[in-house]
């Protein structure tokens, strides 16, 4: 069974801003930096967060927000 609605509002742009990145990050590469925060995500978590088939808690938001350099607002679709 398949999910057809995202269980996350922040994975596609989780993605967007990694791939965004000069150079880009690779899942592995944001991985190893939430765990200067305290997340840790492998991975596959990575991918299953930027599929939507995840749940994203609010530290991890504020986590991939700071890594990533982009505002929690703007990772939940509140910013353009």
């Amino acid at each position: 069974m398949t999910r057809k609605e995202p269980v996350n509002l922040v994975g596609a742009r989780v993605k967007i801003a990694r791939l965004r990145r000069n150079p880009p990050l690779t899942q592995d590469e944001l991985s190893g930096q939430l765990a200067a925060y305290g997340i840790q995500l492998d991975r596959i978590a990575i991918s299953r967060i930027e599929r939507g088939h995840r749940y994203v808690t609010d530290r991890e938001v504020l986590a991939f927000s700071k890594v990533l350099g982009v505002s929690p607002a703007w990772l939940l679709g509140m910013e353009k």
